[in-house]
C-alpha cells in the first residue's frame, strides 16, 4: 500500500475510506446530508466506530433522503432508539432530523446544500500543505464561521470541530498530508 495519511493507520475501513472518498471534493447534496448526519454522530466517538455503522445509517435514514427524514416523526425516533445498526443518542437523532428540516429550508433558498456550502470557499478547496499530522488543525477560523452561520439557520450538533472534520471529508479542504497521493489527486480534482 501506498504512504497515505498517518490518521488511517492499516485498517482497510478506513484506507479504504482514506484512498476512495476522504477529501474528495463533493458537490452533491445527497452525500452532503449523508455526512452532516455521520459527522454528527460521530461526536465524541471514534470514526471508525461512524464507518462501520454507516450502513445502518444508510437502511435507517432512507438512504440519507433530507425530504423523507425531514418527516420523521416520534414513532421514528422509537425505531431509530431501538435499533443497535446506529449510535442510539437521542439527541443525535433529533439534530439529525431537525437538520434535514435545515437542509431542505437552505435547498429552498440557495438552489442547494452543495452551492451554499461551498460558496463560503469561493467554489475552491482551500489547499493545505501539512507535513504531518501535529499541524492539522481540529478548527480554524473558517469552520468556526460556517459553524456560526449555520448554528443561525438552526442545524445542530455542528461545532466548530465537527464542522471542521465535514469540510475536510466534503473535500472543502483539502488536509491529506502533502507526501500523501491524494494530495495531489484531490488537488487536481479541485480545478475540475
Amino acid at each position: 500500500m501506498s504512504e497515505v495519511c498517518d490518521w488511517c493507520g492499516n485498517d482497510p475501513d478506513y484506507r479504504r475510506y482514506h484512498d476512495e472518498e476522504w477529501g474528495v471534493p463533493c458537490r452533491d447534496d445527497r452525500k452532503l446530508f449523508e455526512f452532516l448526519i455521520l459527522e454528527s454522530a460521530q461526536a465524541g466517538l471514534n470514526w471508525l466506530t461512524i464507518l462501520r455503522k454507516r450502513e445502518g445509517y444508510r437502511r435507517l435514514f432512507a438512504n440519507f433522503d433530507p425530504e423523507h427524514v425531514a418527516r420523521f416523526d416520534d414513532e421514528d425516533i422509537a425505531r431509530l432508539m431501538a435499533d443497535p445498526a446506529i449510535i442510539r443518542n437521542r439527541m443525535k437523532i433529533e439534530a439529525a432530523i431537525n437538520n434535514a428540516r435545515c437542509v431542505l429550508d437552505v435547498q429552498q433558498e440557495c438552489g442547494s446544500l452543495a452551492d451554499y456550502l461551498w460558496a463560503f470557499v469561493d467554489h475552491k478547496p482551500v489547499q493545505n500543505r501539512w507535513s504531518t499530522l501535529d499541524e492539522v488543525p481540529a478548527s480554524t477560523p473558517l469552520s468556526d464561521h460556517i459553524s456560526k452561520a449555520m448554528k443561525k439557520r438552526g442545524f445542530r450538533f455542528f461545532g466548530s470541530t465537527i464542522c471542521y472534520a465535514y469540510l475536510q471529508a466534503m473535500g472543502l479542504v483539502n488536509d491529506h498530508l502533502v507526501r500523501c497521493p491524494a494530495h495531489e489527486r484531490c488537488t487536481k480534482l479541485a480545478d475540475l
